[in-house]
């Protein structure tokens, strides 16, 4: 008997699908099922875990998206050349890398390797990219989503992630975008979402904003400011965020089971706050400036004033 492994659920593309060639090529680390047929002036949809996944917003947003409109695995990335499993250091530092196994009564039931995946929706003009920030040769893993972006006519790149903030969770959170166009601000001011400033340490999806326009695409980082006092999937974020994306992507979703789960997640956090006098006093602080932030200058107005 074999051991299992773990994968993900959404469906394998299969032979009569839309998005699906029956040959296979293998170019290095690069899996595909190709080509994919052209879609018109499509969009990316980029998400992985790591760097910027806290409650695992990317990740989650991207995967229900893709499962929810039905898309195909289309290619996969080896995660054989880009990730680090055997770090050398102490049991706490190590086991960041190692690959996570579970095994129940003696028998390897997971055995869970990074999954870099490729989906097609053509009906709504979509490629998603579901993965985890390469640890090294960085280039090489971005020319990979590059080259597919090319044979899949994309002509759009969004990532989205999240990071932690002052944000509570009794209140919807903030987004902020990077840009490889300030064109591109115009359409997301009006969907709510803010101009980043930061300085610090870079992410994989900075170099690929760095190096997407010369290779003809336009490219938004677009993150969400979850708790930073809360651990775990975000639910209410991750609605924000798809709510905001099915605007800037013209879809038409329905909310009720999402709705649904963010409000038992927020009575659930809310009634473990009530319990910590501390912490809830923190949480009323941050409302009162969450609140009086309201009334500063719109996000259109903020693209505006960076173009001038």
């Amino acid at each position: 008997m074999r051991a299992k492994r773990w994968v993900w659920s959404t469906p394998r593309a299969r032979a009569g699908d839309p998005c699906h060639n029956v040959s296979i090529n293998m170019a290095r680390n690069l899996i595909k099922k190709t080509p994919v047929t052209e879609l018109d002036q499509g969009t990316m949809l980029l998400a992985l875990s790591g760097w910027m996944d806290g409650g695992d917003v990317s990740t989650e947003t991207v995967r229900r998206l893709a499962e929810h409109l039905g898309a195909h695995e289309i290619a996969q990335i080896d995660p054989e050349a880009f990730f680090i499993f055997n770090f050398p250091g102490s049991m706490d530092i190590a086991a960041l890398f190692r690959p996570h196994v579970k095994i129940d009564n003696g028998f390897v039931n997971e055995f869970d390797l990074p999954e870099n995946s490729f989906y097609c929706d053509q009906e709504n003009n979509l490629i998603f990219f579901v993965g985890k920030e390469p640890n090294m040769r960085w280039r090489e893993f971005g020319e990979y989503i590059f080259e597919v972006a090319s044979e899949a006519k994309v002509s759009r790149i969004l990532f989205v992630g999240s990071v932690a903030g002052t944000v509570p969770h009794t209140r919807e959170p903030r987004l902020f975008a990077t840009v490889s166009d300030l064109k591109l601000g115009a359409m997301l001011g009006k969907a709510g979402v803010r101009p980043t400033n930061y300085a610090g340490p870079g992410s994989f999806i900075t170099y690929l904003m760095t190096h997407a326009e010369q290779r003809g695409f336009e490219m938004a980082s677009i993150v969400a400011e979850i708790p930073a006092y809360l651990q775990g999937t975000n639910p209410l974020s991750i609605e924000a965020v798809t709510r905001r994306l099915s605007i800037i992507l013209d879809l038409k979703l329905d909310f009720d089971a999402m709705r649904g789960e963010s409000n038992a997640w927020e009575i659930q956090v809310s009634e473990a706050v009530e319990k910590d006098d501390e912490l809830a006093k923190k949480i009323r602080k941050l409302e009162e400036q969450y609140d009086d932030e309201l009334i500063d200058a719109s996000a259109s107005d903020e693209w505006d004033a960076g173009r001038q």
